[in-house]
């Protein structure tokens, strides 16, 4: 049997039908060429940004210590501090001969930042042991001191501002949020000795000092938790406040969600950002608000250290203090840089950009 040939529009259809196949297959091939090229350039950018922040880091730690450098020195001499009161003035130039301290100071600071970029900050004066040794065998009882004060704050400040939220204009809204604004407005130094008064003087119930048990870090800690936990819970009531009354909250109530399933999943994560910001910025404070702290209660850690390096004069020390801490809070900065790539995709964008 004869097939008829096709007509004019059956032919025209097919000739459609086979260019938009052939442009189909086009598009796919250079959606997945762009893709790609997409891809690589948010690694690219990623390494750039990497780059850039580690520059910045390197350029904030060595502004720090050139700072110190010429800070420290206007404290004094640190020479006649370590010598006998009736040492002859020979002996005492002889001395700072050696230290190095009678060449100029210009002398002085290329000699120190060509040994800082060689990890080697001289010899403590008082301890007669390497500086940065010194300094980051004090570091593991900070850490321990800053990283119990940090759970604590975490674990009492979130809670509270997020039932706070939650709970608006409750009897929990106003006792808690009375609360943040009294932890912010008692001194650190005043609240650490009222505790070892009452705890430690009185009662009996906790060591006035030193390190040793977990009795030990109920009274630090609660001193350093006490201001950072009241901020970041007023901080969080506030921004899950403005959380709560956006359109996809509302409409996660509207579909019968669970509440804690639309505050842990939907607003929780979406008001993380400023939490997360100034979480940052108080972990890298703990290592400053700690050199109060240890003072107070005889913590043998960095900010004790750092300290007594002062009153000494004992410059080496000082200076590598603020060299280990001036690099452990811009790699916090950096870290919570990173973290807001999870929280914000809009951040990976502007990063690839």
């Amino acid at each position: 049997m004869r097939v008829p040939p096709p007509n004019g529009l059956e032919l025209g259809m097919t000739m459609i039908s086979g260019h938009m196949t052939a442009f189909c297959g086009h598009m796919s091939s250079c959606e997945c060429r762009a893709a790609a090229s997409g891809t690589s350039g948010t690694l690219v950018g990623m390494r750039a940004y990497l780059l850039s922040r580690l520059a910045q880091t390197a350029l904030v730690v060595f502004l720090s210590l050139t700072a110190v450098f010429f800070l420290v020195r206007l404290s004094g001499d640190p020479v006649l501090l370590f010598l006998p009161m009736d040492i002859q003035a020979k002996d005492v130039n002889e001395f700072r001969q050696r230290l190095g301290f009678n060449d100029p100071l210009a002398v002085q600071y290329a000699r120190f930042v060509s040994g800082a970029v060689r990890g080697d900050f001289g010899e403590s004066l008082r301890y007669r042991r390497d500086a940065l040794r010194l300094v980051l065998e004090r570091l593991p009882a900070t850490l321990e001191l800053g990283v119990t004060a940090l759970l604590l704050t975490f674990c009492l400040a979130i809670p509270v501002g997020i039932f706070s939220a939650t709970r608006r204009g409750s009897l929990f809204d106003y006792v808690g949020m009375g609360a943040a604004v009294l932890g912010q407005a008692i001194p650190g130094f005043w609240l650490g000795l009222m505790l070892i008064y009452f705890f430690s003087v009185r009662l009996g119930w906790l060591p006035t000092g030193g390190i040793g048990g977990p009795a030990h870090f109920v009274m630090p800690c609660v001193v350093l938790a006490s201001f950072y936990a009241a901020r970041i819970a007023r901080l969080t009531r506030s921004s899950v406040l403005d959380t709560l009354n956006e359109e996809y909250v509302l409409t996660a109530r509207a579909k019968g969600l669970a509440e804690w399933i639309v505050i842990g999943k939907h607003t929780l994560k979406n008001s993380a950002i400023p939490i997360v910001t100034l979480a940052g910025l108080e972990t890298g404070q703990l290592l400053g608000g700690a050199v109060i702290t240890e003072t107070i209660f005889a913590w043998p850690g960095l900010g004790r250290l750092t300290v007594q390096a002062l009153q000494n004069r004992d410059f080496p020390v000082v200076l590598a203090a603020v060299f280990v801490i001036s690099v452990t809070y811009t790699l916090i900065n950096l870290a919570v840089d990173l973290l807001y790539g999870w929280l914000d995709p809009r951040t990976r964008r502007e990063v690839a950009l």
